[in-house]
């Protein structure tokens, strides 16, 4: 059985004491942290279902910008996990804050998100501010991943490819796999909400073109994770019908995996197994590259 590596995890402690919630907008609801998630489970799991290394990715909801518990996750386990930092980019503070950071820990990368569902600007990845921060993610050679909700999209992908152009060697990693396989209670908004639901099945499988224009920028590379698992249950589309047709456009040395833990309900191993029985079209090449050697070249951090 190939080793995996691991490109979204989300790390929740139990001691609140110590990394206390702080999420980005709105009240924490109870059951956002009443599973816990920490570091040594996930190096447990990963042992058990022979993933080799993971990117702690800070999950904004719960913990904000402190990014304190998944460095600390990275100090106690170097070589298997790699922290990708949530920074607000607009924010004049963060480029300082990321060379201070740099020279203190291995940084895997971080990661970039509106704060709001309800925003419909660009300002928070691409204002003058935010270009400071994709300025110093350059000089330090930091991966940016970048996550968009669905509604957004037809404008926000156009604007990352002028950004990714601006910064071709800046490896770019959409969240998701910029697809409308959004989360369950995104799409359950839209839905409530009478707002057209995208058809996610064959042949085009929600890829738009705002995404395939992208094919240009080889600098971008895309994340399929739990969620996107999530809505091919619900909308019963065959995951390896997906993920065929994705590398057919965007090719395996482009596609990477992540769990979702944390967020994704497991238990990990079987998200794992979710992800290998995903590759069962492509060929071991094309499967090693998606399930670890594309995310070993993006993320040099962990196994180097």
């Amino acid at each position: 059985m190939e080793p995996v590596f691991d490109t979204h995890a989300h790390l929740i402690s139990a001691d609140q004491s110590r990394y206390p919630p702080s999420p980005m907008h709105g009240p924490l609801r109870p059951v956002d942290i009443s599973a816990p998630f920490d570091a040594d489970q996930l190096i447990a799991s990963m042992d058990a279902a022979n993933v080799a290394f993971s990117c702690a990715v800070q999950r904004g909801h719960i913990y904000g910008y402190n990014n304190a518990y998944i460095l600390d996750s990275a100090r106690r386990f170097p070589g298997r996990i790699t922290p990708v930092l949530m920074v607000a980019a607009f924010d004049p503070a963060t480029p300082a804050l990321l060379r201070d950071l740099a020279g203190q820990y291995p940084l895997g990368g971080i990661r970039l998100a509106a704060a709001r569902i309800t925003d419909y600007d660009t300002s928070w990845f691409n204002s003058p501010a935010a270009l400071k921060t994709w300025e110093v993610a350059a000089e330090l050679g930091l991966p940016v991943a970048i996550i968009f909700f669905v509604r957004h999209m037809s404008y926000n992908l156009p604007a990352l490819k002028l950004i990714a152009k601006l910064f071709p060697q800046t490896p770019i990693v959409i969240d998701h796999v910029g697809v409308p396989h959004g989360s369950n209670y995104e799409v359950k908004w839209t839905r409530d909400q009478k707002l057209p639901a995208p058809y996610l099945g064959a042949p085009d499988f929600g890829i738009r073109p705002e995404l395939l224009a992208l094919r240009a920028c080889r600098n971008v590379y895309y994340k399929l994770t739990g969620i996107n698992f999530e809505r091919f249950a619900d909308d019963q589309v065959d995951p390896a019908a997906f993920v065929r047709r994705f590398v057919d456009e965007f090719g395996a040395d482009h596609l990477m995996w992540g769990s979702d833990i944390g967020q994704t309900q497991g238990p990990y191993e079987r998200l794992v197994d979710d992800a290998r029985k995903a590759m069962a079209l492509l060929n071991p090449i094309e499967r090693k590259r998606v399930l670890s050697d594309t995310a070993k070249r993006v993320y040099r951090a962990v196994g180097s």
